[in-house]
């Protein structure tokens, strides 16, 4: 992976080849946000991605490396967490989804995108199909629910989501992980401690605070029949953080949704990403 600080590194008009991969931290609207971005070779919109509670952008690279090599990729450390800074103030979901949209803006990506959000950033993703509905094209929600007002995780499971600390001690992640995760991160808990650990980058707690703060009180469920575009609900059948019935609920209360459960858990878009990417391609390449 190649890496710039500095975003004039790349000429004005001028995509980087294709398969080449940047980091850089960039400004937009009053923000720093850390960003990377695969070139791929312009055939389909870029697919933007939204992490989950915590976790920096290095989390989704075995998701990126599965994905097919000539979609543009788009992700990004939310304010707070992994090489992205802490905002001043603290946000919400209304007032970071303009953010991306002038973020997309100023990497040179004026049309539509499509938009993949993965457990917290999937409440992201149907914030920012409603409220930059044109600019989204597609949207795939994966291993998320519609926010305060869902069919919740057990409360033992949501002690452990409290804090950030399966994201900065490994051990722990480790012993909680199958209580935490389900699918195959059970019989072998090391997965998911690789998951979360390998070559991501920690940001300050107070990071973590602020981003489970943004979505408190929030829900999408009074509006999801606003969501109009073609939308794929990932789901598995052993999430203990978002139980499997809150996809039935989204592919239910979207109109153009439809469901892809699968046999797993909460991180199976990364631990088995070459299994689930191919169902996300195939699905953003539909006419």
């Amino acid at each position: 992976m190649s890496s710039t600080s500095d975003p004039a590194a790349t000429p004005a008009g001028r995509r980087p080849r294709p398969g080449r991969e940047t980091v850089r931290t960039l400004t937009v609207g009053g923000r720093t946000l850390r960003v990377a971005e695969r070139t791929g070779d312009g055939s389909r919109p870029p697919l933007v991605l939204m992490n989950g509670i915590g976790a920096s952008l290095e989390v989704l690279q075995p998701f990126v490396d599965a994905l097919d090599p000539r979609r543009t990729v788009v992700r990004f450390d939310v304010p707070g967490v992994g090489g992205s800074p802490p905002p001043v103030v603290p946000y919400v979901l209304a007032t970071l989804t303009p953010v991306v949209s002038s973020l997309l803006r100023r990497l040179g990506h004026e049309d539509e995108v499509d938009v993949l959000g993965l457990s917290w950033g999937g409440g992201l993703a149907q914030h920012f199909a409603v409220q930059h509905r044109r600019r989204c094209r597609k949207l795939v929600l994966a291993a998320t629910g519609t926010g305060s007002l869902m069919v919740p995780a057990h409360p033992r499971v949501l002690s452990h989501m409290l804090t950030p600390r399966r994201h900065r001690d490994a051990g722990y992640a480790t012993r909680v992980a199958g209580e935490l995760y389900g699918g195959t991160v059970r019989s072998d808990p090391e997965r998911a401690a690789r998951a979360l650990h390998a070559h991501s980058r920690l940001g300050p707690r107070r990071g973590y605070y602020y981003q489970l703060a943004a979505s408190a009180g929030w829900s999408s469920l009074p509006f999801l029949s606003l969501i109009r575009q073609p939308t794929l609900v990932v789901a598995g059948d052993d999430d203990p953080i978002i139980p499997s019935v809150n996809a039935r609920i989204l592919a239910r209360g979207i109109p153009r949704a439809r469901l892809h459960l699968y046999g797993g858990g909460h991180l199976a878009l990364v631990t088995e990403a070459d299994e689930l990417a191919p169902v996300v391609d195939a699905f953003l390449d539909e006419p």
